[in-house]
């Protein structure tokens, strides 16, 4: 992994694994919050219902961004590992380290990462 210094990257890699910890709790935490809405409706009324199912619609929606996020940030300690790290997965050029530092998971270059936002 040339351009990267040992104390870069293992300041990457421990950002990676602060991420993936939080990551991780959070998928923890809204698994419940993604079950099945049942509510007494003798208890509470039809708005109620709605605003619980609203809920969990955006429990399951954050669910889903933070698994994605999980594997960017899994991909991303691989790519360490496999001394692969830092480089564009489109155009193979390093990544500049402040990219990195701000988005460790970041597995393209901006250049290449502004072409795939407005596809």
């Amino acid at each position: 992994m040339e351009g990267f210094t040992d104390r870069q990257l293992q300041e990457i890699q421990a950002l990676l694994l602060e991420k993936k910890a939080q990551l991780e709790q959070q998928l923890r935490d809204a698994e419940s919050a993604t079950g099945v809405v049942t509510l007494d409706q003798t208890a509470v009324g039809r708005v109620s219902r709605v605003d619980a199912m609203q809920q969990q619609s955006m429990a399951v929606s954050t669910l889903r961004k933070a698994e994605a996020s999980l594997r960017k940030v899994i991909g991303a300690l691989r790519r360490i590992d496999a001394k692969d790290y830092g480089y564009c997965s489109n155009c193979e050029r390093p990544i500049e380290f402040k990219r990195l530092e701000v988005q460790p998971q970041a597995s393209h270059c901006l250049i290449c990462q502004d072409q795939l936002d407005q596809a």
